[in-house]
C-alpha cells in the first residue's frame, strides 16, 4: 500500500472517529417527559424564574430527541424522567453535571470505535464502497474487540478491496472532468463546513489522481458533511447548557435582590443591587440572543449551499455527483430543521431579554 493511500486512510479514520450523531427513538416513557406547569407571579402570568427553569427543561428534552450521541440521549432522558423535578435539570445542566459526565464517556475508546464503525456505515454506501460498507456493518453487530480491529485495521483493508474492484471495473469508470476538478476547488476555499473544506482539499492536494476526486465524491463528501452537522450540534448543544446554567443562577440573585429591597434599611444600596443583578440577566440573554441570531445565519448557509448541491446532483445523477445526491437531501432538510431550531431560541432569549429589562425598570422606583 502507498505512502500516499496510507495517509489518506489515516485522515478519514480521524475525521470519522470526532463524535457522531446516533438517531434513534424514543424510550417508551419519552413521551411522559413533559414541562411543567409555570408557577405563577400575583397577576397570573408565569414567573420569570418559572419560564427559565421550563425553558431549561425544553432544552434538555431537546438534547434527549436530538442527533447528538446516545450517551448524551440517554443521560438526559435520565435527568428528564428523575423524581427531583427541576433540581435534577439544574444539576444536569450544571458544569461537571450528568451532560459533562456523558461527554466524558464520548471519549472512551471503546465509544470512539463504535461511533466510527457507525458512522462509517452512514457515510459509505454499498452501491460505492460495498466492502467497507458491509465490514462495518459486521463491526457495529460485534463486540468492542472487533469494533477495535475495524478501526486499526479493518477499514483501511476493506477501503483496499473496494478499490481494486472500482479499478478493475473499466466499464463503468469515469474520467473526472476539468469542471469537477474545478468545483471541488472552490469547495475548499468557500463551502460553510470546515470538514468538507478539508475534504476537498485532501482531493485536490498537489499529486492527487482521478480516484481521490471519485472518492470524495463517493464517501468523503458525505462524511465531511456529517462531521460538520455533527460539530454544530454538540457546539450549541454546549454553549446552550452552559448558558441556561447560567441564566438559572443569574436569575436567582436577581430575584433574590428584588425581594430584598422590601425590607432593606438602606433602600438605595439594594436598589442598586437589584438594578445591577437584572442587568446581568439582560446582558446574559442579549449575548445569547445574538449568538442564536449568527448560528440562523450560518444554517441558513448551510442549508442554502446543500440546497444547490441537491440541485446539481440531480443535473448530473448519472454521472459522478450521483453518490452525493441522497446525502444532499438529508443534509438540506438537517440544517433546515436546525435553522428552525436556532430561530425558536433566538426568540426565547429575546422574550428573556425583554423579562430582564421589565426588571431594570421595575426596581428602580
Amino acid at each position: 500500500m502507498s505512502g500516499r493511500s496510507r495517509t489518506a486512510t489515516a485522515l478519514t479514520v480521524v475525521l470519522l472517529t470526532v463524535g457522531s450523531p446516533l438517531v434513534g427513538a424514543a424510550p417508551a416513557w419519552a413521551d411522559a417527559a413533559t414541562s411543567p406547569r409555570a408557577a405563577v407571579a400575583a397577576d397570573g402570568a408565569p414567573s420569570v424564574t418559572a419560564l427559565a427553569a421550563e425553558a431549561a427543561r425544553n432544552e434538555v428534552l431537546r438534547i434527549a430527541k436530538s442527533g447528538l450521541p446516545a450517551e448524551l440521549r440517554t443521560s438526559a432522558w435520565n435527568a428528564l424522567r428523575s423524581t427531583q423535578g427541576d433540581a435534577a435539570i439544574e444539576a444536569w445542566l450544571a458544569p461537571g453535571g450528568g451532560y459533562d459526565l456523558a461527554k466524558q464517556r464520548l471519549r472512551d475508546s471503546r465509544t470512539r470505535n463504535r461511533l466510527f464503525c457507525e458512522r462509517v456505515v452512514a457515510t459509505h454506501t454499498p452501491e460505492f464502497s460495498p466492502q467497507v460498507h458491509a465490514s462495518a456493518k459486521t463491526a457495529v453487530k460485534g463486540t468492542d474487540n472487533d469494533r477495535a480491529v475495524f478501526v486499526r485495521t479493518g477499514y483501511e483493508q476493506a477501503q483496499q478491496r473496494d478499490r481494486q474492484v472500482r479499478a478493475a471495473d473499466t466499464a463503468h469508470q469515469q474520467e473526472v472532468a476539468a469542471k469537477e476538478r474545478d468545483f471541488l476547488r472552490s469547495l475548499g476555499a468557500t463551502d460553510p463546513g470546515e470538514q468538507v473544506r478539508v475534504a476537498a482539499q485532501w482531493a485536490m492536494r498537489p499529486g492527487a489522481t482521478d480516484t481521490d476526486v471519485s472518492e470524495f465524491f463517493g464517501y468523503a463528501w458525505s462524511t465531511g458533511a456529517t462531521l460538520d452537522l455533527d460539530g454544530y450540534r454538540l457546539r450549541v448543544a454546549d454553549g446552550e447548557t452552559r448558558r441556561h446554567h447560567a441564566l438559572s443562577m443569574l436569575l436567582q440573585k436577581a430575584v433574590a435582590a428584588e425581594a430584598a429591597l422590601k425590607d432593606a434599611s438602606d433602600v438605595a444600596a439594594a436598589r442598586g443591587e437589584a438594578q445591577a443583578a437584572w442587568r446581568a440577566v439582560s446582558d446574559h440573554a442579549d449575548a445569547a440572543r445574538r449568538t442564536w441570531l449568527a448560528e440562523r445565519e450560518a444554517t441558513a448557509a448551510q442549508a442554502e449551499n446543500w440546497r444547490g448541491i441537491a440541485e446539481a446532483a440531480k443535473a448530473g445523477a448519472d454521472g459522478i455527483w450521483k453518490n452525493i445526491a441522497g446525502p444532499a437531501g438529508s443534509n438540506l432538510q438537517s440544517w433546515t430543521r436546525e435553522g428552525a431550531g436556532a430561530a425558536e431560541s433566538a426568540t426565547y432569549w429575546q422574550g428573556m431579554l425583554d423579562r430582564a429589562l421589565e426588571g431594570q425598570d421595575r426596581v428602580k422606583g
